[in-house]
């Protein structure tokens, strides 16, 4: 029976013409030696339980879609299927399909970031870190980025938003011992160490996302009766439709009618972002 393979989804948009009519083709054999990984693979933690479920699959079933590669001399280079690729080896195969597609060095990282987002294959400061990478290396901006990865831009903003966390509350993210949820509630938090103690809590009790936020706004209660008194509805209302309007954090200062409001951005682009619905033209 002659398998049907497909390119999966959002590739057939990501990769240029002439090189879709390449992948179209029937896929090849390849010696999975001749095979190596993509050093701007945006994803850096593989879970060693779910590459031997992967195995499984494959020993049972085979490799159902095709490894997308593309040739440099005589080895291959993973423009997508690294997870396919690596459950092959422990499953003791010999060769896997692939098709091999002639691309420059930026469409192979163009493809190789989006292709990752949209599978939903990396972890959320994985995933971070790639929405940056397409934004600075790429010069997108945050419409053309949303659009290509089939994401909102509010999306896109509070998952880079995660890369203002502790480095070691980061890693707990990466490792998934907590949630992307647990990280946006953490994130308000400015004080690495106390991020932290968090992050430990959530990883003890087994906290949930609302428990974080409760126990984070009871922290943070006597410094935002600082920042906005409590009957100061006026101000509290500016403060909600601010952050609408922005998609980002507004603080709102006031004391005796006078003050200042700080909006929060995590990027050059997502500044730009900002400057464009103030209406400055830089």
């Amino acid at each position: 029976m002659n398998r049907k393979y497909g390119l999966g989804k959002g590739l057939g948009a990501l990769i240029p013409e002439e090189s879709l009519e390449e992948a179209n083709s029937s896929p090849m054999k390849i010696s999975i030696n001749l095979i190596k990984a993509n050093d701007e693979q945006p994803r850096t933690y593989f879970d060693e339980e779910k590459i031997q479920i992967l195995a499984d699959s494959i020993v049972e079933h085979g490799i159902i879609q095709p490894l997308i590669l593309r040739k440099e001399g005589d080895i291959y280079i993973i423009i997508a299927g690294e997870r396919r690729w690596r459950a092959a080896k422990v499953a003791g195969l010999k060769e896997v399909p692939a098709v091999v597609m002639d691309v420059d060095d930026k469409e192979l990282l163009e493809i190789s970031l989006i292709e990752n987002i949209q599978r939903e294959d990396l972890n959320p400061v994985e995933e971070a870190l790639a929405y940056k990478r397409l934004l600075e290396e790429f010069k997108l901006t945050q419409e053309e980025l949303s659009k290509r990865v089939g994401k909102s831009r509010s999306a896109v903003t509070n998952c880079m938003r995660l890369l203002n966390l502790d480095q070691r509350v980061l890693q707990y993210l990466k490792e998934d011992v907590i949630t992307e949820g647990h990280g946006r509630a953490l994130v308000v938090i400015k004080d690495g160490d106390i991020q932290l103690n968090f992050a430990k809590e959530i990883i003890d009790k087994g906290l949930s996302v609302r428990e974080v936020e409760k126990r984070i706004n009871t922290f943070n209660k006597p410094l935002k009766e600082k920042l906005v008194k409590k009957d100061d509805t006026y101000c509290l209302d500016i403060k909600n439709r601010l952050e609408n309007y922005f998609s980002t954090r507004v603080s709102v200062l006031n004391n005796n009618n006078k003050g200042k409001i700080e909006i929060e951005y995590y990027s050059g682009e997502d500044l730009d972002r900002i400057l464009e619905l103030l209406r400055i033209n830089q």
